[in-house]
């Protein structure tokens, strides 16, 4: 989802991986996310009653979804053999990351009618969002979880999601009172031009989660990141 165009005259203020980047900084959540509702299991109406109907208007753009992707890069189980540890579906409550300082809360969000996933709302800069129709984390299957790298006024929640690396853990408190833990498989940045969705979105028999923000360089011309930063993630 790429960043709205902002006010002119009023630029964004670095993030603390401000020296990476060149250029202005904006406001972005994550453009590569273009997603068909099949992607991810538990496509379709949401089976949790607590979800409302509705969610956050965000306006965005993006590139263009592909005509279609593959429902998944991630070969099923042998027959009798478990999907893996998982979890009930259950709403995302909150987000911890405790070596990037991460307490966050959730937001809903939805394909909107161009068939992108839309951003969390852009002036908030401790929010993350979770694709409803979507797994949830915990639940088997890829559950992605969306946040901004900054704002037009300061660092965001995922301004130091880089930092992250193989092997370190989060939290999700869920809305049924039990909490998944996450380890870290990997992190990767991929232009977004040439992103992977087959590999970030594809269906799995275990739970997993996909952390996405913006990274990069900024191009003032197209007024967006270059670059997608995906963090890789399982239920212990």
């Amino acid at each position: 989802m790429a960043a709205p165009p902002s006010p002119t005259g009023d630029e964004p203020v670095p993030t603390g991986q401000g020296s990476s980047r060149s250029g202005a900084m904006m406001m972005c959540a994550a453009a590569g996310l273009l997603l068909a509702a099949s992607l991810i299991s538990g496509q379709g109406e949401s089976t949790d009653e607590s979800s409302p109907p509705g969610g956050p208007q965000s306006a965005a753009t993006a590139p263009q979804a592909a005509d279609s992707l593959p429902r998944s890069a991630v070969s099923a189980p042998p027959a009798g053999q478990p999907a893996g540890k998982h979890l009930p579906r259950s709403r995302p409550v909150r987000l911890r990351i405790p070596k990037i300082w991460v307490d966050a809360p959730f937001t809903d969000l939805y394909i909107g009618s161009t068939g992108q996933l839309e951003p969390p709302p852009a002036a908030d800069t401790n929010l993350v969002g979770w694709h409803v129709k979507g797994a949830s984390p915990g639940e088997a299957g890829t559950a992605i979880i969306a946040g901004h790298v900054d704002t037009k006024t300061s660092a965001a929640v995922f301004a130091n999601l880089g930092e992250l690396r193989k092997g370190d853990r989060f939290s999700v408190l869920r809305a049924d009172g039990r909490t998944a833990n996450f380890r870290v498989d990997g992190v990767e940045t991929f232009d977004k031009s040439n992103f992977p969705s087959d590999r970030v979105y594809a269906d799995t028999p275990q739970a997993q989660v996909r952390l996405i923000t913006c990274a990069g360089d900024y191009d003032r011309s197209v007024r967006d990141y270059t670059d997608n930063l995906v963090v890789f993630a399982h239920l212990v």
